[in-house]
């Protein structure tokens, strides 16, 4: 057996040869072993105990320090609290620490053991971790600044323009989206929040973003604009109807970004204003039957109203925009004390109605009408007209009526006057009204001419008092 190695072995009548790795075979000795075991125990140990290299907290570099070391690292370190957007630093703060003390070690040993690794690693990681005493300069006043610089630095940067859907010249188009150069506040403030305890905070710009052409915000808009040209409101103005087709009457419109819909009213306007030429009364000529059955002409005075045409295109646009398919005018002016119109109400007897007085100059009459039934009628005296001081003609009316009153004024050539009297109905905002004059004794139907009055229409009191109680307010006065 001596020669095994070396030689060939008879087994019966088999020759066996001793193979090669038995012959080059290395014998690993107690020694190594031993030796082996204490390298891996050293490194398992170290590695237990300290950082890898390129690791960092909170941006410090802890490479190879034990978490006692690293700790003492974090608690001295001081904070430059330079924050950089992009290469430009906007922030220089004031040097602060992070706050840490001994009660953060067992934070510090579970980011110690979460990067561990059996052998040693050179791979680069960034651990954030929060000080149980953090410095709120860090995390309110240097965030504040922040915020409040970005916001002024964006005042001076182009501003982003959103594509958005309109209407031009009655068509919808969509105006192109511009990049501008302002930055997002909100997400570079969040992105600084995330950023956590470090010296020099980077962020990477984050700029506005317009709306773009083919977003879905600008797909509404377009519905929207669709919806609206569709629209028709029935604009009623005493007994007409008309309608008024968006279509038509709507050229221009924008869409907010809550989709409120804003009109220009230009050609809304432009409507209304020839609703209103063609059907108010203000200062036109009114058609009026005489008691006689003449047909005359007279001038609207007191009397008369007309669309007040910004506010009814007010009215009429928030219709369209709010999707309000009928309306009634609602406003109108006139020569009223305070600018009121009278006689929107009316239809018949071409805007006079059939409750009125009426007062013939020439004949020095009036003839008072009631639901088209003739009540009252007399003989009257009305404005001197030697001096000028005729009653005025046209179509008035009852401005108000007083029992009794004491009148106020002045003839000419005679000065002021103050007498009393029983009835009293103005009918001019200069002071014209009926009355009853008890002083008068010339009632002839030709006193007006000489012997008239200041340009009211006296009344004979025996008659005045049936007069005031069929005269109604705001009804027309009719003087020709």
């Amino acid at each position: 057996m001596e020669n095994a190695v070396n030689e060939s072995v008879e087994m019966g009548e088999q020759r066996v040869k001793p193979s090669k790795w038995y012959k080059n075979r290395k014998f690993i000795t107690p020694g190594i072993i031993v030796i082996i075991a204490l390298a891996f125990g050293g490194i398992s140990y170290y590695q237990a105990n300290h950082f890898n290299t390129n690791i960092k907290i909170n941006g410090i570099d802890v490479s190879g320090l034990t978490a006692d070391e690293a700790l003492n690292k974090l608690k001295t370190t001081v904070l430059k609290n330079e924050v950089y957007v992009g290469q430009q630093q906007i922030l220089d703060g004031s040097d602060t620490k992070m706050g840490f003390t001994d009660q953060d070690l067992s934070g510090v040993k579970k980011i110690a053991k979460s990067q561990q690794t059996f052998f040693p690693s050179s791979k680069a990681k960034n651990y954030s971790l929060m000080p149980t005493q953090p410095d709120t300069y860090h995390s309110q006043e240097l965030k504040k600044q922040l915020e409040e610089k970005l916001i002024s630095m964006n005042k001076s940067l182009k501003v982003p323009q959103d594509a958005q859907a309109h209407l031009e010249q009655g068509k919808i188009v969509v105006s192109k989206s511009i990049d501008g150069e302002q930055y997002d506040v909100a997400g570079l403030v969040k992105a600084f929040e995330k950023q956590g305890f470090t010296s020099e905070i980077r962020l990477d710009p984050v700029f506005i973003l317009p709306v773009k052409e083919d977003s879905e915000v600008v797909k509404k808009e377009e519905e929207k604009l669709q919806e609206l040209l569709q629209k028709t409101v029935e604009y009623k103005v005493q007994n007409q109807v008309y309608s008024l087709k968006a279509s038509e009457l709507i050229k221009s419109a924008s869409v907010s970004k809550d989709l409120k819909v804003t009109i220009d009213t230009d050609d809304i306007k432009n409507k209304i204003t020839e609703i209103n030429d063609s059907q108010s009364t203000l200062n036109k000529n009114f058609t009026f039957k005489t008691h006689s059955g003449s047909v005359i002409s007279v001038k609207g005075q007191g009397y008369g109203w007309a669309l007040d045409v910004d506010k009814e295109t007010a009215q009429v646009q928030a219709a369209f925009e709010k999707g309000t398919t009928s309306i009634s005018a609602s406003s109108t002016v006139g020569h009223g004390w305070s600018g009121e119109g009278y006689g929107y109400e009316t239809t018949a007897n071409n805007g006079i109605g059939d409750t009125y007085a009426e007062v013939s100059i020439a004949e020095q009459r009036i003839w008072i009408y009631k639901h088209g039934k003739l009540v009252v009628t007399t003989s009257v005296v009305t404005g001197k007209h030697s001096t000028g001081e005729d009653t005025d003609k046209g179509v008035w009316y009852i401005l108000y009526k007083r029992t009794p009153a004491t009148l106020r004024g002045s003839h000419v050539g005679s000065g002021s006057y103050e007498v009393k009297v029983n009835y009293w109905a103005p009918f001019t905002n200069s002071g014209q009204g009926f009355h009853d004059a008890s002083w008068r004794s010339n009632w002839s139907s030709k006193a007006y001419l000489n012997a008239g009055s200041g340009g009211c229409v006296n009344t004979p009191s025996s008659v005045m008092k049936a007069v005031y109680n069929n005269l109604s307010t705001y009804e027309p006065v009719v003087i020709y």
